[in-house]
């Protein structure tokens, strides 16, 4: 199984998301992609990704973007399994902090909640170092506004990384790049 993990505010109906599922299915893949939609709440998001992981007939595969490929992190770490990270963040605890106390509210379902303490603290309790770095394939664009592309080079060293000048946080050459990440 193939999980796409997607970023904050976001959900399965992000563009990334939807070039994956269009991808997959044109190749006969349909049935091997899920892209749930997260909960706000970082601890919910990850039982619901274990929960999925331990359905998953073989080991699971992951794709993450942004706060993604941070949950991707943890769960590759902690479950032995391969991840693509997507202008992934890094430290996610650190970069949310000044949020707290915030409105926030997701792109695409418009569900509204406050980001919280809590929220931060279960951010910071899944902070891990990635250690096995043949387990990661980043992909990162330096013009990503959003995130600083070298943090996420400098925390996977060893790790196959793919640095394109340009883009955007969402990864602008994402569909490009589907053949290269599913080989991986």
């Amino acid at each position: 199984m193939l999980i796409y993990i997607h970023g904050f505010n976001s959900s399965s109906q992000s563009g990334k998301a939807r070039d994956l599922i269009s991808w997959m299915a044109e190749h006969g893949l349909g049935e091997a992609c899920v892209c749930p939609d997260l909960p706000d709440r970082p601890a919910a998001a990850i039982a619901l990704l274990e929960g999925l992981i331990a359905q998953s007939v073989g080991p699971a595969k992951l794709i993450g973007s942004s706060l993604g490929g941070f949950y991707a992190t943890y769960l590759a770490e902690k479950h032995g399994l391969k991840a693509v990270l997507v202008n992934p963040c890094v430290a996610c605890h650190a970069k949310l902090a000044d949020h707290v106390g915030t409105a926030q509210k997701n792109w695409h379902s418009g569900a509204e909640y406050i980001f919280t303490g809590e929220h931060l603290a279960e951010l910071q309790a899944l902070t891990r170092r990635p250690e096995h770095m043949e387990r990661y394939l980043l992909l990162l664009e330096t013009g990503d506004e959003v995130l600083d592309y070298r943090e996420a080079v400098a925390a996977f060293p060893g790790a196959r990384q793919v640095v394109l000048q340009g883009g955007d946080h969402g990864f602008t050459r994402f569909t490009e790049y589907l053949p290269d990440i599913l080989a991986f």
